[in-house]
C-alpha cells in the first residue's frame, strides 16, 4: 500500500460532470450550512490536503511522532513559495485535491519550473499526475489551475497559459525536466519515463496526456443562494457552460483532451483569508 492511497474525507460535492472528449466538465461546490456558503470548512479541507500537495511520497508516511512536522513543513513550502504571495497556490491544492479524490489520480513527480528563453519568466504546469483508467490505458494529467475573483479573466488567464504549456518548445523543455524527477515507485514507472523521453514523439504524449483547467472564482450563484437548491444547481451549470464556450472559441478542445474544473466561490478574497490564518498558525 503506498501512501497515496490514502485522502482526506471528501467535503466537496460535485454538482455536474461528463466524460466526453475532448472537453469534459465538472463543477465541485463547497456547500452550504446555516444559510452559508462553507467558506470556514473548505479552508479547513484545503489545509487537509497541504500535506498530499506539497510533500513528496515518501515524507508522507507519518505516525504519532512526526505527524506535526510534516504539517509544518508542508505549511512552510506552501507559504514560503512566490506563487503563495499572489494566492495562486491556494488554487494548485484545489485542483490537486479534485483530482487526487475524484479521478483517483497520483502526482509522478515534483513540480518543475524552467525559465523562457529570455529568462526572466518562469512557466511550469501547476500539476502533474498520472491517471491509471479501468481500461489499463496511463494518462499524465498536466493541470493549470486559476484561482481569481472575476470568473472571465480566470478562463482568459488559463488559455493563454495552456496555449503557451502546449507549444512544441515548452513541452519538450518539459519532458526533459520532468523525465529524471519520476519517482521510481510510481506504478508503470517505465512507461512514463518512455512517453518522457526526448526520443518520444510529442504525438504519443498529446494521445496520453488530460489537461486539467482549474477555475476557482467569485461566483454570482453561489452569492444569490443558501442552499443547494434546484435553481441554485442550474445557475452554477450557467456559469460552467460560460467557461466552457471560451474554452471551445479559443480552439483548445480540437487540439487536446480538456478537463474543465469549476469550483465556484462565494468570496476568493474571504476564503484566501481564512486559509491564510490557519497557514500562518502552522508557519509562526
Amino acid at each position: 500500500m503506498t501512501a497515496y492511497e490514502n485522502v482526506p474525507e471528501r467535503l466537496l460535492t460535485c454538482l455536474h460532470d461528463s466524460n466526453e472528449d475532448p472537453l469534459a466538465f465538472g463543477s465541485y461546490c463547497a456547500g452550504f450550512e446555516l444559510k452559508q456558503w462553507r467558506c470556514d470548512a473548505f479552508s479547513d479541507h484545503a489545509m487537509e490536503w497541504i500535506t498530499d500537495y506539497a510533500l513528496i511520497e515518501e515524507d508522507l508516511k507519518v505516525n504519532h511522532t512526526n505527524i506535526y512536522i510534516r504539517l509544518k513543513q508542508a505549511a512552510a513550502r506552501v507559504y514560503t513559495s512566490d506563487k503563495y504571495k499572489s494566492r495562486g497556490e491556494l488554487g494548485e491544492i484545489i485542483l490537486h485535491a479534485i483530482c487526487r479524490d475524484f479521478f483517483k489520480t497520483i502526482p509522478f513527480a515534483p513540480r518543475v519550473f524552467y525559465l523562457t528563453a529570455s529568462n526572466d519568466v518562469v512557466k511550469s504546469f501547476d500539476m502533474a499526475h498520472v491517471k491509471y483508467a479501468d481500461n489499463d490505458k496511463l494518462e499524465l494529467w498536466l493541470g493549470e489551475a486559476k484561482f481569481y475573483q472575476d470568473p472571465t479573466e480566470a478562463i482568459n488567464s488559463a488559455i493563454s497559459s495552456v496555449q503557451a504549456h502546449i507549444d512544441a518548445g515548452f513541452l519538450k523543455n518539459q519532458k526533459l525536466l520532468l523525465g529524471p524527477q519520476i519517482s521510481k515507485s510510481v506504478p508503470r514507472y517505465d512507461e512514463i519515463r518512455s512517453l518522457l523521453s526526448d526520443k518520444t514523439s510529442l504525438d504519443n504524449l498529446f494521445d496520453s496526456a488530460v489537461f486539467p483547467i482549474c477555475i476557482a472564482c467569485d461566483s454570482k450563484a453561489v452569492a444569490a443562494h443558501v442552499s443547494h437548491t434546484k435553481l441554485y444547481i442550474e445557475k452554477v451549470e450557467k456559469e460552467i457552460e460560460a467557461l466552457q464556450h471560451k474554452l471551445v472559441s479559443s480552439g483548445l478542445p480540437e487540439k487536446i483532451r480538456i478537463m474543465l474544473i469549476y469550483v465556484p466561490l462565494k468570496s476568493k478574497t474571504e476564503f484566501a483569508a481564512a486559509f491564510d490564518k490557519k497557514l500562518k498558525g502552522l508557519t509562526t
